[in-house]
């Protein structure tokens, strides 16, 4: 268990090896990641299940992600976020941890409400709780998304994804927007693109499951402008337009200039 320990020693190797777009910030976006995740080590309580040993690694690496969804808001955005879990693998709803299998589905359940995150009915990648409630997220899944942004899969993005979602009280996959104007854009576009998942249109590079219900697309949404933007872009413009505009980045444009 960890309280009030900010990033330790090293901590820019960890995040140059685990965070893809690290390399692709400049000066000023680096430094205020360093900020906001030394914040969120230190202002949120942060544990591992069970036996499990959390390390510096893992801590550095998930508050880095969980920073650069906030590089354009600011980390009151976290108010909703009461702590850090992190299980080793792929756990159970009743606490056992699990050995990972191929596919992922998505099931509301009271109080976890989405973002029940997992693999089969009782297999989860991670969980965010609602009523400033705690985040659980399964390690090795963050390590596969760190290693292969390019398949869109983020299990912290999606997580903290739906916190945002959970500040206006309700998770329905819109989260504060600044005007009734803003609030009408966002779900027209947003509808649209779920719509055609539901029908089972392919969305590229939306994974299916953003399906399951609006919440769901949201996380699925937010993953996709972080992880492949320039895929995004191009191919959902309307959503990446909105979600560029709530996020106050512009990925596409920051990958375009690293990767060109």
């Amino acid at each position: 268990m960890f309280r009030r320990r900010g990033l330790p020693d090293g901590w820019e190797s960890i995040v140059a090896d685990h965070l893809a777009v690290w390399r692709a910030l400049d000066t000023a976006e680096r430094e205020q990641l360093q900020q906001d995740a030394d914040w969120l080590l230190r202002h949120k309580h942060w544990e591992a299940a069970r036996d499990f040993a959390l390390t510096d690694e893992m801590r550095v690496a998930i508050a880095a992600h969980a920073a650069v969804l906030v590089l354009g808001l600011d980390v009151s955005y976290y108010s909703e976020v009461s702590a850090i879990i992190v299980w080793p693998t792929t756990f159970g709803e009743g606490g056992a941890p699990l050995d990972p299998i191929s596919g992922r589905n998505h099931r509301t359940e009271p109080g976890i409400v989405p973002g029940l995150y997992n693999e089969t009915p009782v297999r989860v990648l991670g969980q965010a709780h609602t009523r400033r409630g705690p985040v659980m997220i399964a390690w090795d899944d963050v390590v596969k998304g760190s290693s292969h942004p390019e398949r869109g899969h983020n299990v912290v993005y999606h997580e903290l994804a739906h916190k945002l979602d959970m500040l206006n009280d309700l998770v329905d996959g819109t989260p504060p927007l600044e005007s009734r104007t803003d609030v009408d854009r966002w779900v027209e576009v947003c509808t649209d693109a779920f719509q055609a998942l539901r029908d089972g249109a392919e969305r590229p590079p939306l994974q299916p499951y953003g399906a399951t219900n609006p919440a769901e697309f949201f996380a699925v949404a937010t993953e996709a402008f972080f992880d492949v933007p320039i895929e995004l872009d191009e191919h959902e413009p309307d959503l990446y337009t909105v979600l560029r505009a709530f996020y106050n980045q512009d990925p596409a444009e920051r990958a375009r200039r690293t990767w060109a």
